[in-house]
């Protein structure tokens, strides 16, 4: 355990099973190696290992991957993430873990923060860390998945999910907004959006992933809320009205917010205020402006109104949230990095 006041990065272990997919193997790696301070120094430590001792893994592809590290690793984590695997056996079978991946969850410490990217949300839901609890996983496996594990409450209309100490994510690429969500929680939008832009994807993505279920393609002439969005976002310091919305696409009130609940996956109204909170968070972290002033800037109106947007969503206040993130902004990790267990 690092000392109070020395650097330490924040460890993600990565749990590789056998039959894993390569891809999401890479995504923490990916998005958790690239975060730096304002030293260059990583904000995370990333390290992969198995339920046996080093050696080769198999994939879902026609190679092996070899994993540095032993389950001895899986105490020291900050961080434990479980990537989607094609041969969870009786896990995905029956529910319930084999003896060498339960030794090596046991390894675990408590408070450590969770987290797993599509069907690898079975090894938690088997272990019963799941229980009574909201999770998602790829939308094809939620009805299997809630028969399975009656005692979770599964939503298959998110990308991911945030309860805490246990995040659960939908398919493949649904892991990189996950694991772009845990950066954001850590070190706050600045870095998460700089970790974005240097992976080419979107800081965060709109809607939830019932928005790729398989469904008949639309008309390509049909209307879209795209320009209304665009429009919106550039007077999010205004009172921005669902009807001046809907006239920017021609489009009747009614006919505009099922349009745009089937585009976005929330209505114009969430969609208005995640976006209000999202700017907030940016001029909180980046600039001097009073509290009154992001909340006029962002669009809330008043520092109360902010005050409880931002309490409902990230579960602090403005201040605290600036005394946290600009700090994290602009020298992280000075004292200890963020250490996940909140």
């Amino acid at each position: 355990m690092a000392s109070s006041g020395e650097f330490r990065p924040h460890r993600v272990v990565v749990l590789a099973l056998d039959g894993l997919l390569p891809f999401e193997l890479g995504i923490p790696h990916r998005i958790f190696g690239r975060p730096t301070d304002a030293r260059g120094r990583h904000l995370y430590e990333v390290v992969t290992c198995s339920v046996r001792p080093p050696g080769p893994v198999e994939t879902d592809a026609d190679f092996a991957v070899q994993i540095p590290h032993g389950p001895e690793v899986l105490a020291t984590a900050d961080t434990v993430v479980v990537p989607a695997s094609y041969e969870l056996g009786p896990v995905y079978e029956e529910g319930r873990l084999t003896e060498e991946l339960a030794a090596a969850l046991a390894r675990v410490r408590p408070g450590t923060r969770l987290a797993s990217i599509c069907t690898g949300v079975y090894v938690l839901a088997a272990a019963g860390r799941l229980d009574g609890r909201p999770a998602t996983t790829h939308w094809a496996d939620a009805d299997r998945f809630q028969r399975m594990f009656p005692n979770v409450k599964v939503d298959a209309d998110v990308l991911f999910i945030d309860d805490g100490d246990v995040l659960t994510s939908a398919g493949v690429a649904a892991g990189i907004d996950l694991c772009l969500h845990m950066v954001r929680r850590d070190f706050g939008t600045a870095i998460a959006n700089d970790v974005a832009r240097r992976t080419v994807v979107p800081p965060h993505r709109d809607g939830g992933q019932a928005q790729y279920i398989h469904r008949p393609v639309p008309d390509p002439q049909q209307a879209t809320t795209r320009a209304a969005r665009a429009w919106a976002l550039g007077r999010l310091h205004e009172p921005v009205q669902l009807r001046d919305m809907a006239e920017q696409e021609a489009m009747s009130v009614r006919t505009f917010t099922r349009r745009f609940r089937e585009e976005v996956g929330v209505s114009p109204g969430q969609w208005l205020t995640q976006q209000r909170v999202e700017r907030a968070r940016h001029l909180l972290e980046s600039t001097g402006l009073s509290i009154d002033q992001v909340a006029r800037d962002a669009g809330f109106g008043t520092a109360q109104s902010m005050r409880q947007h931002l309490q409902q969503a990230l579960g602090v206040t403005p201040t605290t949230y600036r005394r946290t993130f600009r700090t994290a902004a602009h020298g992280a990790g000075e004292h200890g990095g963020a250490s996940g267990r909140r």
